[in-house]
């Protein structure tokens, strides 16, 4: 009479085994896959050198990021172009005027030097890069040197096409070597040390501090009728030579600070998780390798948004320095003193500055919003959310982007989302993208647009 209980507990105790051994097996999954995402896929020698760290010598510099310049030439109307625009936060149709616009604002400035952290064109269009070297030439005619590096827009890439109607024409774009040769006079004529595997590059724009230009980007892998590769990462040729210049820097007792395109630190908790190519394959190893060399500052581009963050490696720091884009609202210039080895930066908004009297600023940062509202909608659809649910969410995932943008977030100011009104599938995919919207309106230490700390 008691057979059949005992056959079904014994078969609830089978099912429960395998449950348990099925989340063994899943949790062991995933903590040997995380553990062997987080191991460096280079090889790194790190500085031991224990000799005090050179001293930043007193100046005084500016930094614009993004420029992504566009000439109009190449189609400024019709389906294809109106496509692209509303794709993205650029305002690629008032580049050249906000780039002309920070040009004047800088060379009434005290900088001595200029760095711009890649992205200088729309999509590595010949033309453009062409009207970009062009206008930096007001600097140089005024003995203000500037430094460029490539961004993952600007050589090699598949997507330079001109505009007409519903249809796009490829039109020339630059080699590696054009890319060099163009700019010449911003970086590349006078460098100090050239990488031969990368548009990588040493320079020295005052007596004792060194600029490690870093060429990151992937267009080597670009191919045609395919989109460009938005990632970065670092060959083990190029890691070499930048430890090689690294130890002569130390050598000569020359600071350095690095400029790139991919970011070096997590700028707010959970990118690496939703945008992993816009920070640096192996971010964080690299990272501690520049600190070891005594590389305090970073300054990248590349995510459109005004943010510092600190990293910490024992006793060495990094701060990740990281300028929006000029032709993303609020447009930003950064403007950065030295002195006494203290690092003093202020940073200058030229939407609201460049069309006086318009509604051009209110516009430009209602653009933004609306485009990456576009983007969350579109995602939030993928995962069969209802329309009603997508709007309240996307409308979300605006504020705290643009906020992000800005920098200095302030939670106080985050919107209030009535999570009553979503449908219970809507409160689901809500929980599990919830870290997007709490990581960026949580601002990682320091301030990100006007700040001061030392460098000793």
């Amino acid at each position: 009479m008691d057979k059949q209980p005992k056959k079904k507990g014994r078969k609830l105790k089978i099912f429960l085994c395998v449950i348990a051994a099925l989340a063994i097996v899943i949790t062991g999954y995933f903590l040997i896959s995380g553990w062997a995402a987080s191991l460096p896929k280079l090889n790194y020698t790190y500085n031991t050198d224990t000799r005090p760290a050179a001293a930043y010598p007193d100046t005084a510099f500016a930094v614009i990021s993004d420029l992504h310049v566009y000439d109009p030439s190449l189609g400024s109307s019709g389906a294809a172009f109106e496509e692209v625009l509303y794709a993205d936060r650029k305002l690629l149709l008032d580049s050249e005027a906000l780039l002309d616009y920070a040009i004047a604002d800088i060379l009434f400035s005290s900088a001595r030097f200029v760095l711009i952290s890649g992205d200088l064109t729309k999509d590595g269009e010949r033309i453009n890069h062409e009207i970009v070297a062009e206008k930096l030439s007001m600097f140089t005619e005024t003995g203000i040197k500037v430094y460029v590096v490539p961004g993952n827009h600007d050589v090699s890439n598949p997507d330079a096409v001109a505009f007409d109607g519903d249809h796009t024409t490829p039109v020339a774009t630059v080699t590696p070597e054009e890319f060099a040769e163009i700019y010449a006079d911003y970086g590349y004529g006078d460098a100090l040390y050239r990488d031969k595997n990368s548009l990588s590059y040493i320079a020295e724009p005052e007596d004792g501090l060194w600029i490690l230009a870093l060429d990151a980007c992937r267009y080597k892998e670009n191919r045609h009728g395919e989109g460009e590769i938005v990632g970065g990462k670092l060959t083990q040729e190029t890691l070499h030579w930048i430890e090689g210049v690294l130890t002569e820097a130390i050598a000569q007792d020359k600071a350095v600070m690095a400029l790139m395109h991919h970011g070096v630190v997590e700028h707010w908790e959970g990118q690496s998780k939703l945008h992993p190519d816009y920070l640096l394959d192996d971010y964080k190893h690299f990272g501690k390798l520049l600190a070891s060399y005594n590389v305090r500052l970073a300054f990248t581009g590349h995510y459109h948004a005004q943010d510092i963050t600190r990293a910490d490696f024992g006793e060495k720091y990094l701060y990740d320095i990281e300028t929006g884009s000029l032709i993303t609202a609020p447009c930003p210039i950064r403007y950065c003193p030295i002195s006494d080895e203290t690092f003093m930066m202020q940073s200058e908004t030229i939407v609201d500055k460049l069309y006086p009297d318009t509604d051009f600023a209110a516009s430009a940062e209602a653009f933004v919003k609306a485009t990456v509202v576009l983007e969350a909608y579109k995602t939030l659809k993928k995962y069969k959310v209802s329309d009603a649910d997508a709007d309240l969410i996307a409308d979300a995932v605006g504020d705290a982007f643009t906020a992000h943008y800005s920098g200095d977030e302030d939670p106080a100011l985050r919107p209030f989302l009535d999570k009553s009104k979503l449908s219970l599938w809507g409160r689901i995919v809500l929980a599990t993208q919830k870290y997007v919207l709490d990581g960026l309106w949580k601002d990682l230490l320091p301030e990100d647009n006007n700040v001061s700390f030392s460098l000793k």
